[in-house]
């Protein structure tokens, strides 16, 4: 979806009201942006690009200041999440135990690259740059269940039961 249809779409009443929520809460505090950020995350489980004016114009920020921040930090999603959330550690220890490897065969299995969703809405890919996991590297998290010396064997056999 284009980035600036995707903001001219309207935000239903739920999901302004959560932003709203979300504001509200930080609203006061000094530099509550990342703060604001996570709790409308939290609450929808994406910041849709449709809620950068309405936090930017709440915090009297630039919508490029706030899209900077969205665009910045890869925790930050900008659309739904698949049912499935998988994070591959891409930090200096996975990578050195081959995480490229187990990344190119992720990528390959689900026919999606790093930052995607698959098209039916099954799987997402997403890389993160540490899971504490670094003695049993390459580490991964799906739907926040750490896994460690993750092999692309052993990888498809952590998919197989949620196919």
């Amino acid at each position: 979806m284009n980035a600036d249809r995707a903001v001219r779409e309207p935000l239903d009443e739920h999901s302004r009201e959560q932003i709203e929520a979300a504001l509200a809460t930080y609203r006061g505090r000094p530099g509550p942006l990342l703060q604001v950020l996570h709790e409308v995350q939290n609450r929808l489980g994406y910041v849709p690009p449709a809620a950068v004016p309405v936090i930017a114009e709440a915090l009297n920020l630039s919508r490029a200041d706030v899209h900077g921040v969205v665009t910045f930090y890869h925790h930050f999603r900008q659309a739904p999440a698949g049912r499935h959330v998988i994070q591959l550690c891409q930090a200096e220890a996975c990578r050195s135990m081959n995480c490229q490897q187990l990344t190119a065969h992720a990528e390959s299995k689900l026919g999606v690259k790093l930052h995607q969703t698959t098209a039916d809405g099954r799987y997402t890919l997403e890389p993160v740059y540490c899971l504490g996991n670094c003695a049993c590297s390459p580490a991964v998290m799906i739907d926040g269940q750490l896994h460690g010396r993750v092999t692309p064997e052993s990888f498809d056999a952590l998919l197989a039961p949620l196919s």
